[in-house]
């Protein structure tokens, strides 16, 4: 087991560097100025090329992508644009370098800080609704898989069943914005959603937490819904399965034991992937309830196009990812050992 670990965290980082390099590369390898962000509202050509010069755009992508690596192990120091540096005077800082620590994602001169710091800020936010939207939908739509599964043919498997699909097929902004319009707003049914951090108090980062997590949660519960019910049909079918039912085995044992195991794998996968995808930003939620996570620090980075925080945020998504796929392999060769026998 430890073996295959190591295989697995290994090919990890080499993973991580090739990933690292494409975004760098597609971003700042590609026709256009990135300079042109950074230059401020009334950029001339000589003060277009100082800003080059300044950032390091006037290099080869291959010295930049080397510095960014250089800033992502000990870190990296930033000149401050012209542009932004009455701004921050006035806000009591008269540093004209900044220094990012490491590891460095980078430095946005069009929001005058570093990108680790706009992460860091909207990171709680993010993973506060990843976390309760992915336990949600876990415990309610793996439950209710198996209630349909157990039901085959049934009046409660077919009402399960056609619920999902009504619900698969309704928009995360409709869903959204129904429950804040409607719900919150005009029923006064529930508070009106705000994220509180958790240091707050449990009470308010829950309340925070509700609708916006319902809304996340209820499109990826009506999928394992259906994906559970099949893969629990499909185990049920298994020789061994009937195995055991001929070996007088309780159907509780059965299903419990020898049927969810083999069910379990590939949801496994699935949830590991699905939840470093919502690590990476709720895009569509945050947006609707206004939270101040990776969704919506992508939104408007993509807008303004400050394009260190686009990259600093696609590199967080990637990561997430790539830990995610490690996280699942281990779990995945836990639950069979067969896995990591083959690999």
């Amino acid at each position: 087991m430890a073996a295959y670990v190591v295989r697995r965290v290994l090919v990890a980082i080499v993973m991580l560097f090739v990933m690292a390099f494409t975004v760098f590369a597609l971003f700042f390898a590609t026709p256009g100025d990135p300079a042109l962000t950074s230059c401020g509202k009334y950029c001339t050509p000589e003060k277009l090329e100082g800003v080059r010069q300044m950032l390091g755009y006037d290099k080869p992508t291959t010295y930049q992508y080397a510095e960014f690596v250089k800033g992502v192990f000990v870190g990296r120091d930033y000149p401050v644009n012209d542009a932004y540096r009455e701004a921050l005077i006035a806000n009591g800082n008269e540093r004209l370098i900044i220094h990012c620590d490491a590891p460095c994602l980078g430095y946005s001169q069009r929001q005058a800080s570093t990108v680790n710091e706009l992460i860091g800020d909207a990171a709680p936010a993010t993973f506060s609704l990843s976390v309760a939207a992915f336990a949600l939908w876990i415990v309610v739509g793996i439950t209710l898989g198996i209630i349909a599964a157990v039901n085959k043919g049934k009046w409660l498997d077919r009402i399960l069943v056609g619920l999902t699909l009504v619900v698969y097929a309704l928009p995360v902004f409709f869903i959204g914005n129904f429950f804040l319009q409607y719900v919150s707003i005009k029923w006064q049914l529930f508070p009106y959603p705000r994220y509180a951090p958790i240091t707050d108090g449990i009470g308010p980062w829950f309340i925070g937490l509700v609708l916006p997590a319902i809304t996340l949660a209820l499109f990826f519960m009506a999928a394992y819904v259906r994906f559970t019910r099949a893969f629990v049909l499909e185990a049920m079918s298994e020789d061994y399965i009937r195995t055991a039912r001929a070996k007088g085995l309780p159907s509780r044992q059965v299903l419990v034991k020898h049927g969810l195991r083999a069910a379990l794998t590939p949801l496994v996968t699935m949830a590991g992937l699905d939840f470093a995808v919502l690590l990476a930003g709720a895009v569509i939620t945050e947006s609707v309830f206004n939270y101040q996570g990776l969704g919506l620090l992508a939104v408007r980075a993509n807008q303004d196009q400050d394009l260190p925080v686009l990259i600093g945020l696609v590199l967080v998504a990637g990561t997430a990812v790539i830990v995610a796929n490690i996280i699942v392999d281990i779990l995945y060769a836990y639950i069979d050992p067969r896995v990591r026998l083959r690999k």
